[in-house]
């Protein structure tokens, strides 16, 4: 057999870089939209109540995904030591994420959420030896400047949950690094139900110090609706994190602040001002500057074999 050339490595790592963007993009575009039923759904349920319905209907339904695919024959890789320890710095990090996010404003806590890229950027130069290189490092930059064009956090409300808020950030990071430890033969339906399982019994825990409250199957069928979402946002979160570049995917979580900012617009009229367009305009060009750096290391690549 043909040993691949460098150039064919090249190629194949473009094509997986370019194809883990789309799945990110299509994994935030999910996530907004399941975060604006959570957020009409909150307003009658208490947080871990609700938390518990929707991951545990988001669990079966995963669940049934498997076993038609013939994942569960492999159930007890679940028990894996990676993979138990990154469901486990799933769950404490959304639940953590979710506290702060009810003690702070949305466009602050959406600002701190939004340095996940440069951390996992970070981190997977520092843990994996990625090469990032000057342009990709200055796109990402300039896509957080973007961010906070958009949200305009306000300093003087930012306060202890700020700091739960970063640390549950950082624990994302590090749960979408941790994704490269587990197993490649692991199917990712299994990762998926693991995250939710975990998350499950973490919010039943603490929904049993709370007064649940009775709901209308209205709001019990948005949560449905949510929990499809997020079963499907995940699967793309994972299908995009196991192959390609961290350094390059990373980024292209910003696409959830667009998505967020046409929401608002559609659901609530919220009017992007003239300094949120500019960090519009600013996402998208970090994006287009990002895919055009790949490109042009691809054909230098090229050029050199």
């Amino acid at each position: 057999m043909t040993p691949p050339t460098v150039e064919s490595l090249q190629a194949s790592v473009v094509k997986a870089n370019r194809l883990g963007a789309m799945a990110m993009v299509g994994a935030m575009a999910c996530f907004i939209v399941n975060d604006a039923l959570v957020k009409y759904v909150s307003q009658t349920m208490p947080a871990s109540q609700l938390i518990f319905l929707r991951s545990g209907m988001a669990s079966v339904l995963v669940l049934a995904v498997a076993h038609s695919m013939g994942a569960t024959a492999r159930l007890r890789d679940m028990t894996r030591g990676w993979l138990v320890a990154r469901a486990v710095v799933d769950a404490i990090a959304t639940m953590l994420y979710l506290w702060s996010l009810f003690h702070l404003p949305i466009a602050n806590a959406t600002a701190i959420g939004m340095t996940s890229p440069l951390i996992i950027t970070i981190l997977a130069a520092m843990l994996m030896g990625e090469h990032v290189g000057a342009a990709r490092g200055l796109a990402i930059a300039a896509g957080f400047i973007g961010v906070l064009l958009i949200v305009q956090p306000r300093a003087q409300e930012f306060n202890v949950f700020a700091l739960v808020c970063l640390f549950a950030t950082v624990l994302i990071a590090l749960r979408d690094l941790m994704i490269r430890r587990v197993h490649v033969g692991i199917p990712s339906m299994l990762v998926i139900l693991s995250t939710f399982a975990s998350v499950t019994m973490l919010a039943g825990a603490l929904s049993l110090f709370e007064d649940w409250r009775p709901f209308e199957l209205f709001e019990f069928g948005l949560l449905g609706i949510s929990a499809i979402l997020v079963a499907v946002a995940y699967y793309l979160l994972v299908s995009s994190t196991r192959s390609g570049e961290f350094s390059f995917i990373a980024p292209f979580r910003y696409s959830g602040l667009l998505f967020a900012t046409l929401v608002g617009y559609a659901v609530w009229n919220d009017e992007p001002n003239g300094l949120a367009w500019c960090g519009i305009a600013l996402l998208i060009a970090s994006g287009i500057s990002i895919l055009r750096a790949s490109s042009r290391a691809a054909k230098r690549a090229s050029v050199d074999s």
